[in-house]
Parts: C-alpha cells; sequence; structure tokens
C-alpha cells in the first residue's frame, strides 16, 4: 500500500516550512454527529465550581474538559491551539458577556491532562481529531454547539466537518485558524518554529517553546500569565508537534465551504504566525460568512483583546441558534 500524501518539512531560503502533498481534499460521506459510543469516564467539580470531565475517544485516548452553564442554554465548544490548553480560555470562561451559554473546553490530545501519545502517527490523522471533538460532544450530550477554533483549533474544528458533516454544529468561529497548510499561509517565523519545536536537542526545544508563546501576542501577557503559559506549553507533547507537521489531510477548506451554516473569522492584524490571508480564503469560498479583523492583537485576539471577542461571540452564538 502506499503511504498517503503528508506535509513535510523542506528547505526554503535557509529555512524549513510546510511543504503540502498534492492530493485533494474531499469532504467525506456524511456520518452520524458524534460517536454513539463516547461517554463520561469521570466527573468531578473543580476549584471554581465547573465540572471537571474526562472521556475517551475512539482510539482508547483519555481526554479531559470542563463544562459550565446552563444545560439548556446555546452551547459552545472551545478548541485551543498548538501548545495550549483549555485553560487558555479563562478570559472567556469568565466573561460575563458569555455567561449565559453552555461552554465546554477540553484539552487536546498530547495537551494539558488530557493523554499525550508518544508516537507522531497519533496526530498525523485528522480523523482522529475529529474523533476526539465527536467524543467531547456526545460526552457532555452538546445539541447544537458553535465549534470556536483557535490556531490548531481550527484545523481540528474542519476535521470534525470533514468527517462528520455540520448538521449538528450551529455555527463555527475561526480565530486566527489553521485551515490549510500551506507556506504562503504562514510567516517565516511559523516556519522556524516548526523545525526547532520538534528538536530531539532539549536546549534547542524549550527555547523555541519560549519564542513561540511570545510570538502569540501582539499584546504580551503580564509576567505572572507568561509563567503559567510557559507550563503547559512545556507540557505538550513533542510528538504532538512532529504528528501534525506530517499530517495526511493538508487541506480542510473543502470542509469549510461545503458546512452549510455560518462561520466567523476572527483575525488579529499583528499575527505573527498565521496570515491574515488564511481567514479570508474562507471568506472567499464561504457565502455565509463574515471576517472580523481585530487591530490591537496578535495571534490571540480573545485573550488581546478578550471584551470585544466576548460580545462579538455572544452575539454570533444567539444568531446561529435563530437558524
Amino acid at each position: 500500500m502506499t503511504n498517503p500524501p503528508r506535509a513535510f518539512l523542506s528547505g526554503v531560503a535557509g529555512l524549513v516550512v510546510l511543504a503540502i502533498g498534492t492530493a485533494a481534499i474531499v469532504p467525506h460521506a456524511q456520518a452520524t454527529p458524534a460517536s454513539p459510543t463516547a461517554a463520561i469516564i469521570s466527573i468531578t467539580k473543580n476549584a471554581v465550581g465547573r465540572e471537571t470531565f474526562a472521556v475517551r475517544s475512539k482510539d482508547g485516548t483519555n481526554l479531559v474538559g470542563e463544562v459550565q452553564g446552563n444545560p439548556e442554554a446555546p452551547e459552545i465548544l472551545l478548541i485551543h491551539g498548538l501548545r495550549q490548553s483549555r485553560l487558555s480560555w479563562e478570559k472567556q470562561l469568565g466573561d460575563p458577556a458569555l455567561s449565559g451559554f453552555r461552554i465546554v473546553s477540553f484539552d487536546l490530545r498530547g495537551h494539558g491532562d488530557s493523554d499525550k501519545p508518544d508516537m507522531p502517527e497519533a496526530y498525523s490523522e485528522a480523523d482522529k481529531w475529529a474523533d476526539d471533538v465527536a467524543a467531547v460532544i456526545s460526552a457532555t450530550k452538546l445539541r447544537r454547539p458553535v465549534l470556536v477554533g483557535w490556531s490548531l483549533g481550527g484545523y481540528v474544528a474542519g476535521a470534525y466537518l470533514r468527517k462528520y458533516g455540520g448538521e449538528a454544529i450551529a455555527g463555527v468561529n475561526l480565530v486566527d485558524a489553521v485551515t490549510k497548510l500551506s507556506p504562503d499561509l504562514f510567516t517565516k517565523e511559523t516556519g522556524a518554529f516548526a523545525v526547532a519545536g520538534i528538536s530531539h536537542d532539549l536546549a534547542t526545544r524549550t527555547a523555541a517553546t519560549a519564542d513561540f508563546l511570545a510570538a502569540c501576542f501582539h499584546q504580551p501577557p503580564t509576567e505572572l500569565e507568561m509563567q503559567r503559559m510557559l507550563v503547559v506549553n512545556g507540557m505538550t507533547a513533542r510528538a504532538a508537534n512532529e504528528g501534525f507537521l506530517q499530517s495526511n489531510t493538508t487541506d480542510l477548506e473543502p470542509a469549510f465551504q461545503a458546512y452549510a451554516g455560518p462561520i466567523l473569522l476572527t483575525h488579529g492584524v499583528h499575527d505573527r504566525l498565521v496570515r491574515i490571508a488564511m481567514s479570508e480564503r474562507i471568506q472567499s469560498i464561504h457565502s455565509n460568512s463574515r471576517l472580523s479583523v481585530y487591530q490591537e492583537s496578535g495571534h490571540s485576539p480573545f485573550y488581546e483583546e478578550p471584551g470585544r471577542f466576548g460580545e462579538e461571540l455572544a452575539t454570533f452564538v444567539r444568531d446561529a441558534n435563530k437558524d
């Protein structure tokens, strides 16, 4: 059997960027909206009164997350970016503008409190990311959530749409999201981080982790916030970085194009990692989409301009649930 097309690292002007396989990605035949076997395997109350849950994905990977809000309220599923965790969304979880919603967040495989398979193959298959989202939706009994995908989280949301379809999804908010692994849609800094981030030399990888985190912001967090974020970033499995760069699905634009629901595109104008052209491409192929550009933000507008982000997300979720 021939190997599937994969993204790989190649030298371009002395830097390493993502090179793309040639196969077009066609959305799968639509399956059921969520895995029928997913069930919460543990649930506890955490220190701030949210429910912390654990659920097993289709391949056995244990995923840990949190849920808050009225089970009957409109729903939001927050999907964080590479090297991050569900803690990325603390400002949204405490935002009064979003207090009227049921909100679920979870740690992606290889991140935070979730399991960290040590083989890159656990992260290179888009269907595994899709199955994780399906498992969380099923286990937390979400009926019709809005998916909010930041950076890698946008890829994960697209992987879900590609495999499971969008009939059970009220809307999608893509936040400085990765939707296509193409060198022209990333900055040169991203190419450099892609190499250093998978280095087997601990010192190189450690320095890259700190530099990558700093590059996520135009308005930097406080020193204390940065320290805590570095701890979370350092918890990420090296295989997660390596596996994602070997992804067998490099273009999720067709999945977003085929999605019938509304898409809100949020992008920081000072993003040092993902070019705004990534969001503009989705806007150009999806008629029911809107691009919201944040003039004071980098890669993390939900963190850098949380007030505006919360208001826009709340309006988007309410409107999406009117359909």
